[in-house]
């Protein structure tokens, strides 16, 4: 693992040309940078690295397998290190998308990440207390008596440096059931999700916690709002490097920046801007077996953590530069689940250097601040449909009914003419058929 490590630490993840190689070359080209051997290759293209009789072992009730494309965003870099960024979707646009943002914040350092400690919370529901404020008292009198014994159902994470930090007592005086005390252990899962580390220590507390305050509980369970345990990714791109056809730079960037604040004050188009930062961050997340429903149901919990639904992350220009950060809360884990099961997972973070959770869920932050500026980047300047239905235009073409060569020849004139419809693709479909339109060697 060492090995593997140190290979991936000094690969580069500048693949110029890379979406024009056949399938095969690609795939060799990762495998040699992350050092796969023959049968961890395999696992790409075989079955989608998964059997109907492991997946009938995973969920219930399984019928077979639904597979995903799985890709390369190439470009990132994070800290100083380069980074090859796999991500499992279905959508043309986002490897692109991802790749060239990517490659405007590469310079220098790349993309700047940092992490919080690994703290997830636990909730526990005490309702039918005799009274409030005695409730409280007597849970906080008991908090670090609480701490230690949920610390002694997992001795394993405590010698790890995790384990139960501390037990805080929120109060809900007023509500449809009367009062109510919501207690939150917070928990050091360390490279874990946490979910079955919470669970069973929340479980744990219940019989004590009604015997302290003279209630009952109900819920005990873990909170999807890590609002302890963010991934923060900040990048930069100099002015001049935003520069396209019919756009300076300036224009450029004062157009994302405007797009930025009319998404952190407005939360129709925050949720539209929250989603596509979340394309970036959901396809790796599936990619590395992560539970990317949790993490995309915390993230939106936090983008209204004061109240108001707002953007996950903000852009300004400072100087001759555009700056970027986002911060998302980042419930991930790289041991137990699926990440040691599943074949394709297991190859995944090889090719990612077999990262610790908090590297994992900082490359997550940066996917999304990456995808993040290429969709404010073209509703900013060209609109968003052009470019996505550029990148659509396969999908548009085989509908249309082309097969083999057919496909390339007329994609190739559907870019030409700038016209993505079914209808143009016909037409272009019968024109190739008639000999209209040859293959340029």
């Amino acid at each position: 693992m060492d090995e593997v490590k140190e290979s991936v630490a000094s690969m580069t993840s500048r693949l110029p040309g890379f979406y024009k190689r056949p399938i095969a070359e690609r795939l060799q080209l990762v495998a040699d940078m992350a050092g796969l051997t023959t049968e961890e290759s395999e696992v790409f293209s075989v079955s989608s690295g998964l059997s109907s009789g492991e997946a009938d072992r995973m969920v219930e009730n399984a019928i077979g397998i639904f597979p995903l494309p799985l890709g390369i965003a190439a470009n990132f870099r994070l800290n100083g290190q380069d980074c090859l960024v796999p991500m499992a979707v279905e959508e043309p646009s986002v490897l692109a998308a991802s790749s060239n943002a990517a490659n405007l914040l590469r310079d220098g350092e790349g993309i700047r990440t940092s992490s919080t400690e690994p703290i997830m919370i636990g909730q526990i529901q005490v309702l039918d207390f005799p009274d409030l404020d005695a409730a409280r008292a007597a849970i906080e009198s008991q908090a670090e008596a609480l701490v230690a014994a949920s610390n002694r159902i997992n001795p394993r994470l405590v010698e790890r440096g995790g384990g139960a930090k501390r037990l805080l007592v929120r109060e809900f005086p007023d509500t449809a059931l009367g009062p109510m005390l919501v207690l939150h252990l917070e928990v050091d899962v360390r490279d874990a999700m946490g979910a079955n580390i919470i669970n069973t220590m929340v479980e744990s507390l219940a019989p004590e916690v009604e015997r302290i305050t003279g209630g009952r509980v109900r819920l005990r369970i873990l909170s999807n709002l890590a609002d302890k345990r963010l991934a923060r990714a900040e990048g930069r791109v100099k002015i001049a490097r935003l520069a396209r056809a019919g756009w300076t730079g300036e224009e450029v960037a004062q157009g994302i920046v405007e797009a930025s604040v009319m998404a952190d004050v407005d939360p129709y188009r925050a949720a539209t801007h929250n989603k596509g930062a979340m394309n970036g961050v959901d396809a790796f997340l599936v990619a590395a077996g992560q539970d990317w429903r949790a993490i995309e149901a915390g993230c939106h919990a936090y983008a209204a953590r004061d109240g108001r639904y707002r953007s996950l992350s903000r852009w300004r220009i400072d100087g001759e530069d555009l700056v970027g950060v986002i911060e998302l809360p980042m419930q991930v884990g790289v041991v137990g689940g699926v990440t040691k099961t599943h074949a394709v997972v297991k190859v995944v973070h090889k090719i990612l250097g077999f990262p610790n959770a908090t590297r994992l869920g900082e490359i997550a932050a940066a996917a999304g601040l990456a995808q993040n500026l290429a969709a404010i980047m073209a509703l900013a300047t060209e609109g968003i449909q052009r470019g996505h239905m550029s990148m659509h235009c396969r999908n548009v073409v085989a509908e249309s009914g082309a097969v083999g060569d057919e496909v390339e020849l007329v994609v190739a004139e559907l870019r030409r003419r700038q016209t993505y419809d079914h209808a143009t693709a016909s037409v272009v479909l019968a024109e190739v058929r008639a000999g209209c339109h040859q293959k340029v060697a």
